[in-house]
């Protein structure tokens, strides 16, 4: 049975299990994960610093980037509706009114949810947001009747905050999302710009908490000192963020990203900055001519829960050898399996900085600051 706890937040749903830590005190969950760095990072716990975190209402209503599953339930009992939320034993748990839910992820399915076909119109597999853009994505290559779009339903997406409505066609949506052919613009602008002035399109990804975010990135530029006579790569640079911090400080730049719209929103965020469309792996022959010009050797990389791939992290080590190296992670698993192997090819672990970006749960992600050692 459930913690009382659990349910003690309007919305929250007691079936979900969406968030491992909604039953904890905000000091209990900061111990338990701080207790998890501690064990998967063990031989540099000496460098683990305390989890910064966000306090109060902020550890609520923060989710402004979902991927939920769609299910249209039809017959028996219940009133034919979709369900948007959390699949569980084949069925979806319906969370739209979750409190983690920022209120413009509710507002938008709140709108939406009233208006939207029944499947059998309108074949919605999942239901994607990244902040003021919303994708609804559809397991069909043919584009549907959209009759139910209305002025009506404009300004009640206009109210939520809602700048831009796609459509993503994709027969064999699933695993995958999105299909780079699929797109089609139903309404409104094809990006946004966050609180950070930094363009967005409907697949960015994005942190989710900016305050925490941004302390990340002060300490990572704080600790790599970047300037006129330095040199940084920046490897999965997302949409430009961190190059335009790297930018701004006087260094010389370059990115690599995978991302097609990530990379178009990098051209605009980091002008003049050039980032190299791929797997990190896969582009490292462009690197290495980069980065043979004099200057200070940086890094900074923000790579996914799989970590550094094999031939990055060679790279890293044999080749490129960076003073200064700060790596942003979502797993300490292969975060500490990837230090291992810094540490053995003579980088030292100054500090690691974990931050709550997602309060509630159970997941935690951690900076790390390595110095070449002489």
């Amino acid at each position: 049975m459930p913690s009382p706890a659990v349910t003690r937040v309007a919305g929250c749903r007691v079936d979900c299990n969406g968030c491992a830590h909604r039953a904890l005190s905000a000091r209990a969950s900061e111990t338990q994960k701080l207790g998890w760095l501690t064990g998967a990072l063990a031989p540099w716990r000496e460098c683990l610093a305390p989890i910064r975190v966000v306090s109060g209402t902020r550890r609520w209503a923060y989710r402004d980037r979902v991927t939920l599953t769609a299910q249209w339930v039809a017959g028996g009992d219940a009133c034919d509706e979709w369900r948007i939320g959390l699949m569980r034993r084949d069925e979806v748990i319906d969370i739209r009114a979750c409190p983690v839910h920022s209120v413009r992820v509710r507002k938008t399915l709140a709108a939406l949810l009233q208006v939207l076909p029944a499947a059998a119109h309108f074949p919605l597999a999942f239901y994607v947001q990244a902040g003021a853009q919303v994708t609804l994505v559809l397991k069909t290559a043919r584009p549907p009747d959209n009759a139910w779009f209305n002025a009506d339903t404009v300004q009640a997406l206009h109210r939520a905050g809602v700048e831009g409505l796609w459509l993503q066609l994709f027969p064999s949506a699933g695993k995958r999302l999105f299909h780079k052919n699929g797109w089609h613009l139903l309404w409104g602008v094809p990006y946004s710009t966050d609180e950070a002035g930094m363009r967005y399109g409907p697949s960015a990804f994005q942190q989710l908490i900016p305050a925490l975010y941004a302390q990340s990135l002060d300490a990572a530029q704080a600790f790599l000192a970047p300037d006129a006579h330095t040199r940084i790569v920046d490897l999965y640079c997302g949409s430009g963020r961190t190059l335009r911090c790297w930018q701004q400080a006087g260094a010389r730049v370059l990115g690599v990203e995978i991302g097609a719209e990530a990379v178009a929103c990098a051209a605009h965020n980091a002008p003049g900055v050039p980032v190299l469309r791929g797997p990190c792996a896969q582009r490292l022959p462009q690197v290495r001519e980069w980065v043979a010009a004099p200057g200070e050797r940086l890094l900074y990389v923000n790579p996914p829960r799989s970590g550094l791939e094999p031939a990055v992290l060679d790279w890293i080590c044999e080749d490129y050898r960076p003073q200064r190296m700060a790596y942003l992670s979502c797993s300490a698993g292969t975060l500490s399996r990837d230090l291992q192997r810094l540490c053995m090819a003579g980088y030292r672990v100054e500090r690691l900085q974990p931050y709550d970006f997602f309060p509630q749960t159970w997941h935690v992600e951690c900076l790390a600051m390595l110095r070449r050692e002489a």
